[in-house]
């Protein structure tokens, strides 16, 4: 058998998340469709982060194993001939090692949120950001986001949802940026809970709204979720990259 791994660039708006469903296409069906195409295998293809309906990616990871072996060029670029003109692209394909797994191989799982903070509705980013239409305090968002880092039980910040038993996550990098009206959140983790950078987006949003005058360390302790923020749409997340 031969070993691939892909990186997928996606547009997830019109689509269930990642993962298989029967309620409409999904990430993992329209790829796995495409290889059928490609391959004439019968073939599964698992995904590093099951992203949500209307979550997007640049730095996707996949993994799959043929019976015969076929370059990567044409892995690439037969994908993204049949997946046309469905919002996916296959960014690069290569051959790995046996053991070389998308989910369980990952090191680090990297994701970016775009907010844009204005009055107007959005246009060119509609469906690509979340759009904020009051002043937000990005010096309080920043803040408060640095008690994120490290260890903490993230009850709080995981959706009813969320099917993990454990909820201690550690957060390895977490950073603010902003220019003009654009503002970007970035994390990283080895792994996060259902819904969980959302909410603590969400969170700090209504921090920096003045919506919520608890400290991001008080509605950690809480492990309540309720005392956190809402849940920020879909449609600002990313999945920037994956770390092996």
């Amino acid at each position: 058998m031969y070993n691939y791994k892909i990186i997928i660039e996606y547009h997830g708006t019109n689509f269930v998340g990642w993962q298989q469903q029967e309620n409409g296409e999904s990430i993992q069906s329209a790829l796995q469709e495409a290889l059928i195409k490609l391959s004439n295998e019968e073939v599964t293809i698992f995904g590093a982060g099951r992203t949500d309906a209307g979550v997007h990616a640049f730095g996707q990871v996949a993994s799959f194993s043929l019976s015969k072996k076929i370059e990567t060029d044409v892995i690439r670029d037969g994908l993204n001939q049949h997946l046309r003109p469905k919002p996916i692209a296959i960014q690069k394909a290569e051959l790995v090692e046996d053991d070389f797994h998308a989910r369980f191989s990952a090191k680090k799982r990297w994701y970016e949120y775009k907010i844009i903070n204005r009055r107007p509705p959005l246009t060119i980013d509609l469906n690509r950001a979340w759009c904020v239409y009051k002043n937000l305090d990005i010096e309080k968002m920043k803040i408060e986001s640095s008690a994120f880092l490290g260890k903490h039980d993230l009850n709080a910040f995981r959706s009813a949802h969320c099917q993990s038993k454990n909820s201690v996550k550690t957060i390895d990098s977490v950073s603010i940026k902003s220019k003009g009206e654009e503002i970007i959140f970035e994390v990283s983790a080895k792994s996060f809970l259902h819904s969980q950078v959302r909410i603590m987006v969400g969170t700090l949003v209504d921090i920096a709204k003045g919506n919520i005058n608890k400290t991001i360390i008080d509605i950690i302790n809480s492990k309540n979720r309720e005392i956190a923020g809402q849940t920020a749409p879909a449609n600002g997340l990313y999945l920037k990259k994956i770390d092996y």
